[in-house]
């Protein structure tokens, strides 16, 4: 691992042309290959952050810096949206074509980073499928599939599992812990959930409401890898308090 953070932000502020400040200065330091997730209420400005890191809207004020990727934002950022935002008309394999489609490549060269995309989510009987044809959970796993077949360093996800049942999002948890050992991302997860934020992450990073900064950096003390006992245990209950508290005091003011 490089000595350098692989993203710094540094004074990073959002002023939208209304006037509203949504978030002020922010200053963070994410390491190459580890889990942070951003937590904080409605409106406190987590999917701007998450979208200025992807580089798809531009901060007002401050700098993000990529000093272990040589100072340039990586080109094949992978993001996972909170809808699945699949082509309806579209077979599953075709889906997830989309980005290397976009890069020039041709679907039979393709085809094998698909299917092994697809194998890595559990998918693999499904390329032939609609939609229309999977479940919630399933199209969640398509649209993170989606995001793998670029290989992405880095995978920013936003809310991806917010609209899933409970036992769904825990099985959908887990299987993203396991893609995150064995293909070694840098993950970035919003999410409203304390709970979820504990069992995923290494760091949490609880943010104050609008306009957005983040109040504390807390570390996440648990054995890899987790499962059912760590969720069940009073390590992840204190966890889970720990970071509630800070939600709470932050409120406050």
């Amino acid at each position: 691992m490089s000595a350098a953070p692989l993203i710094e932000l540094s004074g990073v502020a959002k002023t939208y042309d209304s006037g509203t400040l949504a978030l002020t200065g922010v200053d963070a330091k994410i390491e190459r290959g580890s889990f942070v997730s951003l937590v904080g209420p409605s409106g406190c400005g987590k999917s701007t952050l998450l979208r200025m890191i992807a580089g798809l809207i531009e901060p007002s004020a401050g700098a993000i810096a990529w000093p272990a990727a040589g100072g340039e934002r990586p080109t094949d950022i992978g993001f996972v949206f909170q809808d699945a935002t699949l082509m309806p008309w579209a077979r599953v394999i075709d889906n997830i074509y989309l980005p290397l489609k976009l890069k020039g490549i041709a679907k039979k060269d393709a085809e094998p980073r698909i299917m092994e995309a697809l194998s890595r989510v559990g998918l693999s009987d499904f390329a032939q499928s609609f939609p229309r044809e999977l479940s919630g959970g399933m199209k969640m796993r398509v649209s993170i599939a989606r995001a793998l077949v670029t290989q992405p360093p880095v995978l920013l996800m936003d809310e991806p599992f917010a609209a899933l049942d409970e036992f769904t999002r825990e099985k959908l948890d887990d299987d993203l812990l396991e893609l995150w050992a064995s293909q070694k991302w840098t993950v970035i997860f919003v999410t409203h959930s304390v709970y979820e934020s504990v069992y995923l992450s290494e760091r949490v990073l609880v943010m104050g409401a609008r306009p957005g900064r983040i109040l504390q950096d807390i570390a996440i003390e648990a054995p890899s890898p987790r499962g059912r006992a760590f969720r069940e245990s009073a390590a992840f209950v204190g966890q889970c308090a720990k970071i509630s508290a800070a939600l709470r005091e932050g409120a406050k003011g």
